[in-house]
């Protein structure tokens, strides 16, 4: 299992990275090793604005295997739209490729199929369903995809907003499974705790400043200093820093986890992997 950072800019699309997207991809020798299809995997954890270009740097978006959003604000679903568009005017839309499913899973908080189509602009009738097959998320109900274990976590925004663990074969441990847990957005609570609990990589937004955001109320976002808790408090083995708005200095960011959490600690730039 590897994460790619397809997007990482906090809030909007900055001058250096899309909106929130991160790939999760398996090979076919490990999913095969993990009683899986042997055939490379793809899941997107998040597909905000600008973001959907980017990824097709990684991977065709015809071999998606499923979308995972965290919430329904712009900047962590509306590139969905696109993604519609590809899979229904493709030219080789309806081919058989590698065994992904003819309808795109995309798993999300309640009302999703219908945020969808509105932020599409579909007229009535002329639903999304033939190309999105869109489900909702149920906390404590993992869904299976391929190799992976994709489970919600309930975390703190204004609006109904999951942070997704996802389990898979370690691609550093061979034979053996790792976990990665991503907050999507949150301010602290014990959702997110849970969520990260002994994580092998916590993906962690970090939007806010200790000091500057001080002002602004609780429930929106994490600060580096509160990522670090989380990572400390979860026992995760390594922190990446993300959703940074344009605006905001990295290295504030990472001083301020440094503060509260001693293990591996990196601010997510697009194109970086890890292997996880």
């Amino acid at each position: 299992m590897r994460l790619v950072t397809v997007g990482c800019s906090g809030s909007f699309a900055g001058p250096d990275s899309p909106a929130s997207s991160y790939l999760v991809q398996v090979p076919a020798a490990e999913a095969a090793a993990a009683g899986a299809e042997a055939r490379d995997w793809n899941v997107v954890l998040d597909l905000g604005n600008g973001a959907l270009g980017a990824l097709q740097r990684f991977v065709d978006p015809l071999d998606v295997d499923a979308v995972a959003l965290s919430h329904l604000h712009p900047d962590h679903f509306v590139d969905v739209c696109g993604l519609y568009v590809y899979l229904r005017y493709h030219p080789e839309r309806g081919s058989v490729r590698t065994g992904v499913p003819s309808r795109l899973r995309v798993l999300g908080p309640t009302g999703t199929a219908a945020r969808l189509e509105a932020a599409y602009g579909a007229e009535p009738g002329d639903g999304m369903g033939e190309e999105l097959d869109v489900r909702t998320w149920e906390p404590g109900a993992p869904v299976r995809v391929g190799p992976l274990t994709l489970e919600p976590f309930r975390v703190f925004h204004p609006v109904e907003a999951y942070g997704v663990r996802v389990t898979g074969p370690s691609s550093l441990r061979p034979g053996e499974q790792a976990v990665l847990a991503y907050t999507g957005d949150t301010d602290a609570c014990d959702g997110v705790v849970d969520l990260a609990r002994d994580a092998d990589l916590l993906l962690s937004e970090a939007a806010f400043h200790e000091g500057r955001d001080d002002g602004v109320e609780r429930g929106i976002h994490l600060t580096g200093r509160r990522a670090g808790e989380v990572a400390t408090a979860a026992g995760a083995r390594r922190l990446v820093l993300t959703h940074l708005p344009a605006w905001n200095d990295p290295q504030r960011s990472l001083a301020e986890a440094r503060e509260v959490y001693d293990g591996p600690l990196d601010v997510a730039s697009t194109g970086a992997v890890f292997d996880v």
